[in-house]
């Protein structure tokens, strides 16, 4: 097999994605007495950005008796190339095939991923569903990763699928794992026990209930996984460093957990609550052995409103005396319209700023609860333009609850904004470059807005013409999501479980590396639904409020009072004061964990 993968790599795209030996790998040869891999259904580039499967994948393997290996999606190249030859799909640590291993791990985030899946499981010789590997020699399969919050399209696939944060979860189901190894106890034996644990979701266990077609309950609840001290948390600092470039290649600090804002379509800001924050002379201190560790010239940080971080100022300061010094730079994720301040930029040239204005309107941020306001926007336009930059780039949401075609007019409105105010307040006199990238509003499980109906294709399209028209303005270039993939990942962010037959037939159709618009086939996904006689419309309609929905049974902490509270606000255009240390705005999370 050696011999016949060294003539494959000659043959492949960018070889090093497949053959491990990063500095800083850990002992693979070690002893252990469990041996897993986690697999990112994505390539190896985009995979190694991650900064969750970093964590999970050093935090394993510093545990006593524990090995864990990483596989990434090969690409077209490589994985035809890999059938071709008969070798199934190994680990890029040892070169192990994928059922060599007790554990397999697949970290999910984004649903046009869905295929990779099956893509990564057909090439090791993994059947699909679980039901169908009860007999054999296979490893257990399990989930994770932001898709979980509704596991339901591909709770078939896996044994058990694990809700909320690694750290905790996952590290409690691989110990669990080893005793019951230690024990013999069986496949089935073990998911029994594993199914007590927090964050534990084994779809044989937890039943839907039907009755006249109609979801109506489930059989049994699973809470949500929560880290209680983030601070004392796992976090690496001796972390891989890649052989090739990929797509965030620098070191990340994690600053905290959760959101306080609660923008109605964000997911994410509701998913990863409670709020809970790393220590500022922790991350001083991360900072520093991450740098010293790898080598990296750069430091970013991370966390879904940098801006908030409770001593931003200081830390920010801290890492600059300390850590980015010479040739090292401290780079900044994009910041809230309404916390710019010169001091947060990063180090390093000056060139563009991003920003997430998200809706065109004061009324429609109203919507959303985006608060910032049109003052804001210009105050942090006139201070960028000031420090001398050149360049923005501006992030939309377009098919937004009750939007209308003047909150169309009001992206290209703030554009034209920042290029009168760039004649004024330029600092070098040069035009300034505008960037405008518009995404599809998606209903989410765990918002306010996850009984909304989805925009038509034929209203996405619409919307997109109108900015194409007025955008088409001298330095100024605007980006748009694909129309056709926005349903698919509509369909399946809100599904249930008769989409496995779906994602299962699209694939034999050849659907794969969704997410890269030009591998996307909407002509083949139509099909897969028509053959299986699903309809697309019963996922991207309007949700009634008292309907049972296919996520119910996870306990996110979030409750679903609060949710519907929300819907009614935005439909008032009435925003909800973010959370902070004095004030709690009764989501519910706080009973998984202390916020703040």
């Amino acid at each position: 097999m050696k011999d016949t993968l060294k003539k494959i790599l000659l043959k492949v795209e960018k070889p090093a994605r497949y053959v491990g030996g990063e500095f800083n790998m850990p002992n693979m040869d070690k002893p252990c007495r469990v041996r897993l891999c986690l697999c990112f259904p994505e390539i190896y580039e985009i995979g190694m950005s991650n900064i969750g499967v970093r964590i999970l994948y050093h935090m394993l393997n510093d545990m006593e008796g524990i090995v864990c290996e990483r596989c990434f999606a090969p690409f077209l190249d490589m994985g035809e190339q890999l059938k071709a030859n008969n070798i199934p799909l190994f680990s890029v640590d040892s070169g192990k095939s994928l059922c060599e291993f007790d554990i397999v791990g697949m970290s999910i985030g984004y649903e046009l991923l869905y295929t990779n899946v099956l893509y990564m499981l057909d090439l090791a010789g993994i059947p699909f569903r679980a039901k169908d590997r009860m007999n054999g020699n296979y490893p257990i399969l399990i989930a994770g990763g932001p898709c979980v919050v509704n596991p339901e399209p591909f709770a078939e696939i896996f044994d058990a699928i694990l809700i909320g944060e690694g750290e905790k979860n996952l590290k409690e189901f691989t110990m669990l794992y080893d005793e019951c190894k230690k024990d013999g106890l069986s496949k089935a034996e073990f998911l029994e026990k594993a199914a007590v644990l927090d964050g534990v979701y084994v779809p044989t266990k937890v039943k839907p209930i039907y009755e006249d077609k109609k979801l109506v309950g489930f059989s049994e609840s699973v809470k949500k996984a929560v880290v209680q001290d983030l601070d004392a948390a796992y976090f690496p600092t001796k972390i891989l460093v890649p052989n090739i470039e990929i797509t965030h290649d620098r070191a990340v600090l994690e600053l905290y957990r959760g959101c306080n804002n609660g923008c109605r379509f964000c997911q994410a800001c509701f998913y990863y609550r409670p709020i809970r924050f790393r220590k500022k002379d922790t991350l001083v201190e991360y900072g520093k052995q991450l740098v010293a560790n790898t080598g990296y010239s750069e430091l970013s940080l991370s966390s879904l409103s940098t801006s908030d971080y409770y001593a931003l100022h200081e830390l920010i300061g801290d890492l600059k005396s300390s850590v980015c010094t010479g040739d090292v730079r401290l780079a900044m994720p994009s910041l809230r319209l309404d916390s710019y301040k010169p001091e947060y930029m990063g180090s390093g040239r000056l060139g563009s700023l991003t920003f997430a204005p998200e809706a065109g309107t004061q009324r429609l941020r109203n919507v959303i609860n985006k608060n910032i306001s049109e003052q804001n926007i210009e105050n942090t336009i006139k201070h960028a333009l000031e420090c001398g930059y050149t360049g923005f780039k501006l992030y939309f949401m377009i098919g937004l609850p009750t939007e209308t075609e003047e909150d169309l007019q009001g992206i290209v409105d703030i554009v034209l904004m920042i290029k009168d105010m760039a004649k004024v307040h330029s600092k070098n006199k040069r035009p300034v470059q505008i960037t405008v990238s518009t995404s599809v509003f998606i209903p989410k499980p765990l918002t306010p807005f996850q009984w909304e109906r989805q925009i038509s294709e034929q209203e996405m399209l619409e919307k997109q013409k109108f900015l194409i028209d007025h955008l088409h303005i001298k330095n100024v270039r605007y980006n748009w999501h694909g129309a056709e993939s926005s349903v698919i990942e509509s369909v399946f962010s809100r599904g249930d479980r008769r989409l496995i037959d779906v994602l299962e037939r699209a694939y034999k159709l050849g659907c794969k590396f969704d997410g890269w618009s030009e591998r996307f086939d909407m002509t083949k996904w139509r099909q897969a639904f028509d053959e299986c006689g699903v309809d697309m419309n019963d996922y991207t309609r309007e949700w009634k409020e008292d309907e049972v929905l296919p996520w119910d049974f996870v306990e996110h902490g979030v409750s679903k009072k609060y949710l519907v509270n929300e819907r009614h606000n935005a439909y008032k255009a009435q925003t909800t004061k973010a959370c902070d240390k004095s004030h709690c705005s009764g989501c519910g999370a706080n009973k998984l964990g202390r916020c703040y």
